[in-house]
């Protein structure tokens, strides 16, 4: 063989592999998309690359992930939503967060979306109908803004009869602070009960809304279910125990972190089944295809060490029916 055939032959092997690597089919890329920080979703996360191990989906593996966090700033999300449409991502996944959800719609409408959100898909706009979404957005919805009223009904059998409860919320979520504060007034028709609504939508402003609670003399608090309070659940749980106020929370993190009880969504129940479309549609299938799932798993968490330190004795009907209790 001559020389100048022998380097033609080595050459040719050595851009063969780079060819056949250039040839593979690009890994499915998920852009993870929320309204809260990556040190609050991080479990949730976890949960849900579990889920979609489950399914046959593995980080680095099958799938990657770009992640989007707006910090509790929902004024980010839409320059967020456009980043990961840049991106070119395979599937969006707006993880309990209306907002996000609304803002991944606004500038998509060919790039899959799949939502966890606290209030009723159909109502805010994301879907035509929970069986027939329509489109290219399904997802999963829990019981977060309904949860309320039954949130509020535990603060009032907690406390004296003629105690007035606040309930804490953020105006700057529209599609989950409006149905909650018809869900306030109606349930204090019912009760005939004093409810004070809070707003907050910054760290100053929950500390200023735990002023007037004291002010009011408010003897109880109900934090909303919205991702911005879970942002700062450090904050809110530090507050409500300096103030000494027996506060309910939507999750069982807060209770973790030293609240009193949170009656609200099994999250890892719920990032099970997000993950489960998410990997579904990575598969081929359609989002217009897939109904809204609804979470109806719904965890009762109960803090006694916190309990007593309120000096605040809980019924023993509402410990048995405790999934966890932190003593």
């Amino acid at each position: 063989m001559r020389r100048r055939e022998f380097i033609s032959l080595i050459g040719a092997a050595t851009v063969w592999p780079q060819a056949a690597r250039a040839q593979q089919p690009a890994m499915p890329v998920i852009g993870f998309f929320s309204g809260a920080s990556s040190e609050t979703m991080h479990e949730y996360v976890t949960t849900f690359k579990q889920g979609l191990a489950e399914v046959g989906f593995t980080e680095d593996r099958n799938v990657a992930f770009e992640y989007r966090w707006a910090e509790g700033h929902n004024d980010r999300l839409p320059e967020l939503a456009e980043d990961l449409v840049r991106r070119g991502v395979a599937v969006i996944v707006g993880a309990a967060s209306t907002p996000a959800s609304l803002a991944a719609k606004a500038v998509t409408q060919t790039i899959p979306i799949v939502f966890f959100i606290g209030t009723d898909p159909v109502e805010v706009g994301l879907v035509s109908s929970l069986a027939h979404p329509g489109g290219n957005v399904t997802g999963v919805t829990s019981l977060n803004v309904e949860l309320t009223a039954k949130s509020l009904e535990l603060a009032h059998s907690l406390m004296p009869p003629d105690t007035t409860i606040g309930m804490l919320i953020n105006p700057n979520n529209a599609p989950v602070s409006t149905p909650e504060r018809r869900i306030v007034q109606d349930v204090a028709r019912v009760l005939d009960a004093h409810f004070l609504v809070l707003t907050a939508t910054s760290p100053e402003e929950i500390e200023a809304a735990f002023a007037t609670l004291v002010r009011e003399r408010a003897g109880a608090l109900v934090i909303s279910g919205e991702t911005f309070f879970l942002t700062q659940r450090d904050l809110l749980v530090g507050l409500a125990a300096r103030h000494a106020v027996p506060t309910i929370y939507p999750f069982r993190e807060y209770v973790v972190a030293g609240g009193l009880l949170s009656y609200g969504t099994d999250y890892v129940d719920a990032y099970h089944q997000v993950a489960s479309i998410t990997g579904r549609i990575l598969k081929g299938e359609k989002p217009a295809d897939l109904p809204v799932q609804q979470v109806t798993k719904i965890q009762l968490a109960i803090n006694l060490k916190t309990a007593k330190t309120l000096g605040l004795t809980i019924p023993l009907p509402l410990l048995g029916r405790a999934d966890e209790v932190i003593e």
